[in-house]
């Protein structure tokens, strides 16, 4: 389901005129709608370290080297070197300071420190995107812009989530004779994700939910 057809299910859902463009989208709970899809769709993806998120990379360290740029676009899982595991140090003054241990990196600001070495060495990093979206050509990007973009969250459990929280904070009003449906249909859609979202039965994220 791409970006057009969440918004359009969002209008139906708050009995609004669905719309057959981007151009239609010109009202104030129109743009707003648009503005919380994406909000939601990153809080969802930010909230665990669901699997649909995870990827690998690899970084060439140059020889004599302890600082590179950190061109990892997440959070960083696993790093590995010549099959050994590194540890994280969340100390950086310790590898600034020349006295990085080893089999340990470190960070700071966009940089990933290492102790230093002789060698050329290559990294294997397995991370969770910063990404939330993907275009027509499924490039990742950080969110739905484009009628054609869909939320990285896999379907179905994207159309619920997307649609039921976006309806729940446009609201805001547990008064509202919708709104105990939208948290109840929102609520099972990200307990699905939760249930599905692992290969291992006993290793699945849990999810907090917040009422603001």
């Amino acid at each position: 389901m791409n970006f057009l057809e969440i918004i359009n299910k969002c209008l139906l859902e708050l009995n609004y005129r669905q719309v057959n463009s981007f151009n239609e989208l010109v009202k104030n709970d129109h743009k707003r709608i648009k503005t919380i899809i994406n909000i939601v769709n990153r809080e969802v993806c930010c909230a665990n370290n669901w699997n649909f998120l995870l990827r690998k990379a690899e970084i060439t360290i140059p020889p004599d080297t302890a600082e590179i740029d950190n061109l990892i676009n997440g959070r960083i899982s696993c790093l590995a070197l010549d099959g050994q595991k590194y540890e994280y140090v969340n100390d950086a003054q310790v590898f600034l300071a020349g006295n990085g241990r080893e089999h340990a990196y470190s960070q700071y600001s966009d940089k990933l420190l290492f102790k230093k070495s002789d060698m050329e060495r290559t990294a294997h990093v397995l991370y969770y995107t910063k990404n939330c979206a993907i275009d027509v050509n499924e490039n990742e990007k950080a969110e739905m812009t484009a009628p054609t973009d869909s939320p990285i969250i896999p379907m179905p459990f994207s159309e619920q989530i997307l649609t039921y929280g976006t309806c729940l904070r446009l609201k805001s009003n547990p008064s509202y004779i919708r709104f105990s449906y939208w948290m109840s249909m929102y609520k099972e859609a990200l307990a699905n994700l939760k249930s599905t979202s692992s290969t291992d039965a006993y290793d699945a994220p849990f999810v907090r939910l917040f009422r603001q």
